[in-house]
């Protein structure tokens, strides 16, 4: 399970959690004794205390009274016994289908595979897990040891039906999802392969095939048919420990204008408006008898500033900004950063094994069969190993915070808003660097400075959480203060645009 999940298991009490980073998964089915709620609880608070995880998942037979608000699913475990007599006709229909089909064991998902799991999956209604489980089994089969397809070819060399198996528990084996074609139909197909899986279990010395949930009437009905009998019960409830206080909301008409077109209840619409706050990190300046003002950007943040920009914007004919942001300019800077020179240094040199796994776990988030199998695996995670190895440091760093940002939930861009909105309104956009410069300036950013940020990366949540609060109210002090050595907080990159602008 440790490998499945890529987080660390521990126990409390009886019971079994395993967390990495602010995700924490709890397994409700105790390791000894009964399952009881109340010391589930008692474990689940003290499993919080020792995580401070944000991100939760639970599984067991019953959940405490205060996670009944966030549970999502309910079912029942299946389980067939070795010993148990395959039911004559059964057995029939199984010899039947064995007479023009070849069954085999591997861990190759090939085409046809894919092509019978799109197949399957586009027909049957599944949970969103079940379907995340089929849409990621190629994945899985190589993280996870045990699994195993076992697979029935007709004498076209067609795969009529496959069932996925995990042979790693040392008193059972599991059944975790099937499929089986109807474009290449063998009937009984899977009563081979079910018939197949009951004789490789009791060869291995299994008591017992754990068959898993009962999911829906179909699938419940094929389990039962074989002998499978009712046996825990399963719920599962998903849920945040902190959750952020709701966004504020602005300039209603405004962001009317940007709804989309299909209708919309009241809250759909307010759940769809990026989340405002007032800006306020900038000051007000005069210069020569003129007032300007000048204001802190963040290159990502959590909230928008668009309704304070355009209050702001309003008093103004010019917007100045560091650099030039439209796409052409930022691409020039990206075809840079991933394009080093040979005697560039490397990050991927100046970290240990252990310090990339850990800032592959803190960039990309929970990964693994349980996320996969939970939905909660992030879609997109940067290639961190790459990043390292083959870009400029300054572009390996900027890639990585800004991918960690992005799975908080940080997507604004501060100075983007900014400039799109400025030459919306129809104000003179200007930038005081050109792009030659601005690389020039990045690529003074000190490599100690970023290797030190990447060994912190346990801190990094910490880290936006101070920020955010400072950048809210403003407080340069605190926004600097941090113990964190942030590596583009240096005289070149900070001085260098005051001067200019001032």
């Amino acid at each position: 399970m440790r490998a499945m999940s890529g987080g660390e298991p521990f126990l409390a009490g009886s019971y079994l959690f395993i967390s990495a980073d602010e995700w924490l998964l709890c397994v409700g089915y105790p390791l000894e004794d009964g399952a009881r709620p109340d010391r589930f609880e008692e474990a689940l608070a003290q499993a919080l205390r020792r995580t401070r995880a944000r991100d939760c998942w639970a599984i067991g037979p019953s959940l405490p009274e205060r996670l009944m608000a966030h549970r999502r699913e309910q079912d029942t475990y299946y389980v067939l016994s070795t010993d148990a007599a395959v039911p004559p006709r059964l057995e029939r229909l199984a010899e039947r289908a064995a007479s023009t089909l070849t069954v085999e064991e591997g861990i190759a998902f090939t085409a046809a595979h894919r092509r019978l799991w799109a197949e399957f999956m586009g027909r049957v209604a599944l949970p969103p897990r079940v379907r995340e489980l089929y849409a990621r089994t190629e994945a899985v089969l190589q993280s996870a040891p045990g699994l195993s397809l076992l697979n029935a070819w007709d004498r076209g060399g067609r795969l009529a039906a496959c069932l996925l198996l995990d042979a790693a528990p040392r008193r059972f084996t599991s059944y975790l999802l099937g499929a089986h074609s109807r474009t290449h139909y063998t009937p009984h197909a899977t009563d081979l392969l079910f018939r197949e899986m009951a004789k490789g279990a009791r060869r291995s010395g299994k008591a017992y095939l754990h068959l898993g949930l009962g999911v829906n009437a179909g699938i419940r009905r094929f389990k039962t048919k074989w002998g499978g009998r009712p046996g825990p019960p399963y719920e599962m409830a998903e849920w945040q420990e902190r959750r952020e206080t709701p966004a504020e909301v602005s300039d209603l008409m405004r962001a009317l204008a940007a709804m989309p077109r299909e209708p919309m209840s009241k809250q759909q619409f307010l759940a769809s408006l990026p989340r405002q706050r007032r800006f306020a990190m900038f000051w007000e300046i005069e210069k020569n008898g003129s007032r300007s003002w000048i204001g802190g950007t963040a290159h990502f943040f959590c909230y928008s500033f668009e309704s304070s920009f355009r209050r702001l914007f309003e008093q103004v004919d010019t917007v100045l900004f560091e650099g030039p942001l439209d796409p052409e300019s930022l691409n020039q800077v990206s075809v840079a950063g991933r394009a080093p020179a040979p005697e560039t240094p490397r990050l991927i040199d100046r970290l240990s094994e252990p310090e990339i796994r850990r800032l592959e776990r803190v960039v990309c988030g929970p990964r693994g069969f349980w996320p996969r199998f939970f939905g909660y695996e992030h879609k997109d995670p940067p290639d961190v190993r790459h990043l390292l190895a083959h870009t400029r440091p300054w572009m390996a760093f900027f890639s990585l915070w800004t991918g960690f940002l992005a799975r908080r939930g940080w997507t604004q861009s501060v100075d983007l808003e900014a400039w799109h909105l400025a030459q919306e309104m129809g104000r003179a956009v200007r930038g005081m660097e050109s792009i030659a410069e601005q690389i020039e300036t990045l690529e003074s950013i000190s490599l100690a400075r970023i290797v030190n940020f990447l060994r912190q990366c346990g801190q990094w949540q910490r880290f936006i959480r101070r920020n955010e609060r400072a950048y809210l109210k403003g407080d340069v002090d605190n926004l600097f203060g941090t113990s964190i050595e942030f590596p583009t907080r240096t005289e070149l990159v900070i001085h260098r645009p005051d001067a200019r602008f001032l």
